[in-house]
């Protein structure tokens, strides 16, 4: 087993974020917290959200906890699945549409 930075026991640890500065991790999790209550998004539908930005954003952290939570919440792996595909769309799409500035410069260079 190669060793890397992700651990997967660091994600049980994630509370103790707050050891170093209790007011700002305070504020932290209870804003979190008050995120993914329920709202006019439903837990489950949060959860979901949170899964494809976790893909997005590449957080081992996330994703673990995210699938868990999904699972939880009776979200199936078809609809995971369709929620990384729905990011890796709109993350290559933004990549794709800075493009227009590359063309923008070479079109401007070239005058």
């Amino acid at each position: 087993m190669s060793k890397t930075y992700y651990d997967p026991s660091d994600l049980k640890k994630f509370g103790n974020i707050s050891e170093w500065n209790k007011e700002l991790g305070t504020k932290f999790f209870d804003y979190y917290n008050q995120v993914f209550e329920e709202g006019t998004l439903t837990q489950r539908e949060k959860s979901l959200i949170a899964l494809a930005v976790a893909h997005t954003i590449q957080c081992p952290y996330c994703i673990d906890a995210y699938t868990g939570d999904g699972l939880q919440r009776g979200i199936t792996k078809e609809e995971m699945m369709e929620a990384l595909h729905v990011a890796a769309a709109i993350r290559g799409g933004a990549s794709l549409v800075h493009g227009v500035q590359m063309m923008n410069k070479v079109n401007k260079l070239e005058m």
